[in-house]
């Protein structure tokens, strides 16, 4: 799937604010819908305090974290897969990240209108996920328009595979006219391979962002609860954010001038932090390690990748040529305090092709070509 993560939500929910701060790129943003209409890119470095502490210990010339994209898509509102509001091109927009972050207005402010005229976060939640299960019906419907001609066809590959497929966008028409989105019906890895295809918005994983005021940072907002509750019956997560409040936090110049206002908010790091990691984690992306005196580096492999796929990250000549991976997990370098120590407590080990990276590893490839 694609390895960004798509910030979704109503008009004036907070999006671009949040994006602005996130990335500290200005995003076009105002007191009106449509006001963002070509999505926003940011890459954002993933805040990894092992990173820093690697570095405590291993002294490097240079340190590189690790990094995830995020994309700003324009406000939807009710009829937006009719294409009202451009929902059509925001739609798209939609289709092509990994995972959406869906930001729900949880404040209160008579300053910033609401498209609907009032703060209901459910309602806003259920204008959105309506449109995208509208969107993907009509996506389903049309697949289901070429399996007619398929089923007749007289390549027999061809009919067996529309054959196998006909109950299941018929599971899925149903499940989506219930309101209830792709990602929750129950597939197997094959089925799921044989609808990959109509790139479905619905299937994509879901995390809710609070857009809260200051008061609410506390976790006293209601609408935060309700989110909250609603996240929890689709087993989705939710991050608290002031946007307002890390607008301000991304404005100051120096990290001393950021520790200086987290610590008048009471606040242990900028609630974007969380936001990222979340995204990252998210679109199912982990993070290894590599150590030594000239660099110092994070760097992001898929869940479940063996060794070799993850030397491939640094370079496909690692992968071609793998021979074995020394490694260690960094946990094992903070306990020991340093890599003289974990080679003498008897954590290093060698791996060879058939290891699966864990989150966490320092790795040394060794590869021939």
């Amino acid at each position: 799937m694609p390895l960004n993560v798509g910030i979704v939500g109503l008009p004036n929910v907070g999006k671009s604010t949040i994006f602005s701060a996130l990335t500290s790129v200005p995003a076009e943003a105002a007191n009106y819908p449509f006001c963002t209409i070509d999505p926003n890119v940011g890459i954002v470095p993933v805040p990894d305090e092992r990173l820093q502490r690697l570095t405590a210990i291993i002294p490097t010339e240079k340190v590189i974290p690790t990094v995830v994209e995020f994309v700003d898509i324009a406000g939807l509102v009710r009829g937006a897969s009719k294409g009202e509001g451009r929902g059509n091109q925001f739609l798209a927009h939609i289709r092509e990240t990994g995972i959406i972050a869906h930001v729900v207005r949880c404040f209160d402010d008579d300053d910033v209108t609401h498209v609907d005229g009032s703060i209901d976060p459910i309602r806003d939640i259920e204008t959105i996920d309506i449109e995208l299960a509208l969107a993907d019906l009509e996506t389903v419907s049309r697949r289901g328009d070429r399996l007619e001609k398929e089923l007749k066809s007289h390549d027999k590959k061809i009919a067996a595979t529309a054959k196998a497929l006909q109950p299941i966008l018929a599971t899925l028409t149903e499940h989506l006219q219930d309101g209830r989105p792709a990602r929750s019906l129950e597939l197997t890895p094959d089925q799921h391979a044989m609808i990959y295809d109509l790139h479905l918005l619905t299937v994509k994983p879901v995390l809710y962002v609070c857009n809260v005021d200051e008061s609410g940072m506390d976790g006293s907002s209601r609408y935060e609860e309700l989110v909250t509750a609603h996240a929890a019956e689709q087993g989705a997560e939710v991050v608290r954010i002031c946007g307002q409040l890390e607008a301000e936090i991304a404005a100051l110049e120096t990290e001393e001038e950021r520790r200086a206002f987290l610590d008048d908010a009471g606040l242990q790091e900028p609630g974007l932090a969380q936001l990222i990691r979340s995204g990252y984690r998210g679109l199912g992306m982990r993070t290894f390690f590599t150590a030594g005196p000239k660099e110092n580096r994070a760097w992001t492999f898929h869940e479940g990748a063996t060794a070799p796929e993850a030397a491939g990250v640094i370079h496909t000549d690692f992968q071609k040529g793998f021979i074995r991976a020394e490694t260690y997990h960094i946990d094992d370098l903070f306990t020991y305090g340093s890599e003289q120590k974990v080679r003498e407590a008897g954590k290093l080990r060698q791996e060879g092709k058939e290891y699966r990276v864990k989150d966490g590893d320092v790795m040394f490839f060794k590869f021939n070509v």
